[in-house]
């Protein structure tokens, strides 16, 4: 790579940052992490940042050709379905490599009292035959799918303030992981809670929730992760992804 290339990095995640910190490195490399905007004091990447959406795949489009982008990485939340399409979509309209970046999925073990589902409605549904107070740890912006649930308590974790509409019965716990397998169990006793709802996130940094709910043999709704974009190459972690922005721009 003789010259400066220009990368774009989708953040938002402990993978996009670490990321970011090792290509920023590089003095061949201009790196630029692109956040939502939906956490009011996000953790900051090295290299540059720009915060905001693009304006669907079209912006998208036309932000990658004006700054010349030569590598564009998706590093988002698992759950954050729409920018990955809009970045397959944007990425194939100029021709610019795109490459997913997904930690793996939770896998159940023995003891687990795990409840697959396909949507937020869909673990909203379940409840009412797994549990009557519920610890919600699928961020703050989905909760208007448990809002009808009025003979439910749910206690709400989420690092900033949700806004309604919401379930009537609500505790807000503001905070941030990563959470460890005693304060998760402490957590569980303090509340009383018999049924916990998650997305299938795969952090190690929120996986101490599953273990203290398989201790206390509480049953867990898991909220199925979408689907990558059809054609777009993955890669597990941060080495992955650095491995392939080499080969890309080597050959660019």
């Amino acid at each position: 790579m003789s010259a400066t290339r220009h990368v774009l990095i989708l953040g938002g995640t402990t993978e996009a940052r670490r990321l970011a910190d090792t290509l920023a490195a590089d003095a061949a490399l201009r790196v630029t992490t692109s956040l939502a905007g939906r956490v009011a004091a996000p953790r900051l990447p090295a290299g540059q940042v720009r915060i905001g959406g693009f304006g669907g795949p079209e912006g998208l489009a036309c932000w990658l050709r004006e700054q010349q982008v030569d590598a564009l990485i998706d590093a988002t939340h698992p759950f954050a379905g729409t920018i990955s399409f809009n970045a397959a979509r944007a990425a194939a309209a100029v021709h610019v490599p795109l490459l997913a970046v997904r930690r793996p999925g939770w896998v159940a073990g023995p003891g687990d009292d795990w409840h697959p589902v396909g949507s937020l409605a869909e673990a909203a549904d379940a409840l009412p035959a797994l549990g009557e107070r519920v610890f919600l740890t699928t961020g703050r912006m989905g909760l208007a799918a448990f809002a009808h649930l009025e003979d439910r308590w749910f206690l709400v974790r989420s690092v900033d303030a949700p806004e309604p509409p919401m379930p009537p019965h609500t505790e807000v716990l503001l905070d941030r992981g990563p959470f460890t397998v005693e304060g998760e169990r402490a957590l569980l006793r303090r509340h009383a809670i018999d049924v916990l709802v998650t997305k299938d996130s795969g952090a190690a940094a929120t996986s101490a929730k599953l273990t203290a709910a398989r201790e206390a043999a509480i049953p867990v709704v898991v909220v199925r992760r979408p689907p990558v974009p059809e054609g777009v190459p993955t890669a597990a972690g941060p080495a992955e992804a650095v491995a392939w922005v080499r080969e890309v721009l080597d050959g660019r």
